[in-house]
């Protein structure tokens, strides 16, 4: 029997890997850390999962549906967005509240751009960052974990009645003998009151009567699969955490008494799971090697920054929303030179429109809009005095 051996060029692809396909496994690296979530704080945090997913789901089939963006429900980016959102928001946050948080981050952060691929801006923090602006008391607002109970009854500020303020959560807290530290976040402790939390609060979230999020080694543990499956660009996390410890460490050694250590500032607060699911997105991420470093390391350095300087405890939403508007600009200053092109050139130190011997897969974004073929043809066609005057026939 003869076997026919096709051989074709690079690159060389194995496996075709389609949009449905990347957003399927990391959804599926985000069910331990959506379960740890409800297994923490219960009823509330299962609820406040299902309606924000919900809510983003609902939002993305109405803008297909009307035409409005490119897409599909089945994509499954919705799911994703709201699964993150839900995540970044407290997990008694009010289920309506909730709901137009999602809505918001669909229709603003996605739909009005043109649909997945073109947003700008991360639609999970979008909605984030609505949430923020719009309901500051509510989403400042926590509940300790592993109360007793949780999976019994829900936290009464969940299910406040829509465009109602929830309920004040200090009496319901005095009753369960706890005080409104209990249900403060470790940056806000520290920031407010000066406490650090312990290393096992931070890396494992399993102290108990504290209000921390998601498990950060977990999120680390279900990021590795990603980037070991390469769903995610490993560089990103790495310039974030990397930033992020360094600018800590310098600010430490400068005055221990009056900034955190390093480790606080890396495994409190919303950094892993921004830096290994928000910051990587796609369609808002540099592509190329050094825009990814110069990316995070923004990201890291502005975290920091926001969290030591500003009013707010936490700092990694707006880090990781100011480098998308900046990504770019990254691309551009980041461009690698192609093969047989001068770095000069590159550089915008060469002629615009010169011609370079390169292969049509090597012309640079620049050189594709500079010299299209109506200009091309309008560039070598002859000249009028040029042209041959046609001979008179005898």
């Amino acid at each position: 029997m003869v076997m026919t051996i096709e051989i074709r060029s690079a690159p060389h692809i194995k496996a075709p890997r389609s949009v449905p396909t990347i957003m399927r496994h990391v959804v599926w690296s985000l069910v331990p850390v959506c379960a740890f979530f409800v297994y923490q704080y219960g009823l509330s945090a299962l609820a406040s999962l299902l309606v924000v997913t919900a809510s983003c789901l609902a939002t993305e089939r109405l803008f297909v549906r009307t035409g409005t963006q490119a897409g599909d429900i089945g994509d499954f980016s919705a799911v994703i967005t709201g699964l993150l959102l839900a995540l970044s928001l407290p997990p008694a946050f009010p289920l309506w509240m909730g709901a137009v948080a999602g809505f918001v981050a669909i229709a603003l952060g996605k739909a009005l751009t043109g649909g997945i691929g073109f947003n700008v801006f991360n639609p999970a923090l979008v909605g984030r960052a609505f949430a923020q602006a719009a309901f500051p008391q509510a989403i400042a607002t926590y509940s300790p974990s592993f109360l007793p109970g949780r999976f019994t009854e829900f936290v009464p500020s969940s299910l406040a009645w829509p465009l109602m303020q929830p309920a004040d959560l200090m009496p319901w807290l005095k009753e369960r003998q706890l005080d409104a530290l209990a249900a403060a976040t470790p940056l806000a402790k520290w920031k407010f009151e000066g406490v650090l939390a312990g290393a096992e609060e931070l890396l494992t979230s399993l102290s108990g009567h504290m209000a921390v999020g998601p498990s950060p080694l977990l999120i680390l543990l279900c990021g590795s699969y990603l980037a070991f499956r390469r769903f995610l660009d490993w560089r990103i996390p790495a310039a974030i955490l990397g930033s992020a410890g360094l600018t800590a460490w310098l600010l430490f050694a400068l005055s221990p008494e009056r900034f955190p250590n390093p480790f606080f500032m890396l495994f409190s607060g919303g950094l892993i799971l921004g830096a290994v699911y928000m910051a990587t997105d796609m369609a808002t991420s540099p592509v190329t090697p050094k825009g990814m470093w110069l990316y995070g390391a923004l990201i890291g350095l502005l975290t920091v920054i926001i969290r030591y300087y500003s009013g707010l405890p936490e700092g990694v939403m707006y880090a990781i929303l100011l480098a998308n508007a900046a990504t770019p600009l990254i691309e551009k200053v980041t461009q690698p030179t192609p093969f047989g092109k001068s770095a000069l050139a590159r550089l915008g130190q060469a002629k615009r429109g010169a011609s370079y011997p390169l292969h049509p897969g090597y012309i640079s974004r620049e050189e594709a809009h500079a010299v299209t073929p109506k200009k091309r043809f309008l560039r070598n066609k002859p000249k009028p005095e040029e042209r041959r005057k046609p001979e008179k026939s005898s």
